[in-house]
């Protein structure tokens, strides 16, 4: 059965990711797997609605309508409205760098970012994704997901750091601590120079649907002071999603 044009379509739009943000008309006929002149109609197609945009080298990038639609997604305009205020006031608080993530499959997917004022190594951006075992709000969502997702995160633990935790029982170990204690943290797992700790926001049900995180030089003075506020930040922001308000 042949492909439908809306999956053509999708497919030329899959073939962007964060490693390959901008791409020649060729490219992306490559990595959709069609060929060049059907390719080049959809991209027309695609670039006229704003789906696309055109660089002047003349790669193509994800256009700013497909960037609007985003936003409207509830993960977005819904979970991101009901913490901004409280991410404002974390950040207040501590000028660190804020992170909230949820759980994109087996990756964190980073909704919203505040920068802090501390010169410390970050790499997380508004809509990347990081491996779960490597980061603070990561170990959160993997403390609380599902038996299978743990299971494929824990078949690929990779080293991005030469401190990531990369042994399974290890793993399992600190994420039983995090169901116990709370909160998560990470040292230098994800980039030197950065150590992170994260808890889990929770929803109108009790159900864990996101992680509130920070990115600071050291945490060994600090934790239990960062883990107070961010806990008071998460108190905040589940009595929002409780509400409705954020809906």
């Amino acid at each position: 059965m042949s492909a439908s044009v809306t999956s053509r379509a999708l497919d030329l739009l899959g073939a962007f990711d964060p490693d390959h943000r901008a791409l020649s008309l060729s490219s992306l006929a490559r990595r959709a797997g069609m060929p060049l002149a059907t390719a080049h109609r959809l991209v027309g197609e695609l670039h006229k609605w704003g789906a696309l945009a055109r660089l002047e080298s003349g790669d193509y990038v994800i256009g700013r309508r497909v960037w609007d639609l985003g936003l409207l997604a509830p993960v977005q305009a819904g979970l991101r409205q009901a913490a901004s205020p409280f991410l404002h006031d974390l950040y207040g608080a501590t000028l660190a760098t804020v992170h909230l993530a949820v759980r994109d499959g087996c990756e964190v997917l980073y909704v919203d970012r505040l920068s802090g004022h501390v010169s410390v190594p970050v790499v997380s951006k508004v809509g990347s994704r990081l491996p779960m075992h490597a980061t603070g709000v990561g170990k959160v969502l993997l403390a609380y997901a599902p038996e299978h997702v743990r299971l494929e995160v824990l078949g690929r633990l990779n080293r991005v750091t030469p401190y990531t935790i990369t042994q399974p029982a290890r793993l399992l170990e600190q994420l039983r601590r995090v169901r116990a204690e709370g909160f998560a943290t990470t040292g230098e797992e994800m980039s030197l120079g950065a150590c992170s700790v994260a808890v889990p926001v929770r929803g109108p049900a009790g159900e864990v649907v996101a992680a509130l995180g920070m990115v600071v030089p050291d945490l060994r003075r600090e934790r239990a002071r960062l883990v107070s506020a961010l806990q008071v930040a998460t108190q905040g922001i589940s009595r929002v999603l409780s509400s409705g308000q954020w809906k």
